[in-house]
């Protein structure tokens, strides 16, 4: 019996993955399409925020000042602002400027480490929304080697 269940776990996984697969929109949770659509900066904060940004020194943006390869620049973000409710980063010369959104609930500390793809020399945008507000920082990142761009 528990062979069968076991194989039965599978087949609905299998099932569930391509589904998943042929069927995103259907099957993942809502995703801002017109942010992520959006060609300019402004656009995508407008489209996934609801606002555009302004300068805060709340926020601490850690970037190389010069990427050795645009396919992979190491970016972390941290904030100390109390009840974070998300962290967006953009790259503002990147063909589709927003590149990720991290949605938070709860008590949660503000920090994001990750790598993103950037075409070109350009400033990084992050905006942090707590308590219904914007805060931003941004850094200049020089690229050495094409990223998104070639």
């Amino acid at each position: 019996m528990q062979r069968r269940n076991f194989l039965q776990g599978v087949m609905n996984g299998g099932v569930a993955a391509t589904l998943a697969t042929l069927f995103p929109q259907a099957v993942l949770a809502d995703w801002p399409k017109a942010a992520f659509e959006s060609k300019d900066v402004n656009g995508a904060l407008q489209a996934l925020l609801g606002a555009t940004d302004s300068q805060s020194e709340q926020v601490d943006v850690t970037a190389p000042d010069i990427a050795e390869n645009g396919a992979v620049v190491p970016i972390k973000v941290s904030t100390k602002l109390d009840k974070v409710e998300s962290i967006t980063l953009i790259a503002e010369k990147n063909p589709s400027p927003l590149v990720a959104s991290f949605n938070y609930s709860g008590d949660c500390a503000g920090f994001v480490s990750t790598r993103i793809k950037m075409g070109e020399t350009q400033n990084v945008i992050v905006v942090v929304k707590s308590g219904g507000k914007l805060y931003s920082a941004q850094k200049s990142v020089k690229v050495t080697v094409g990223g998104c761009g070639g």
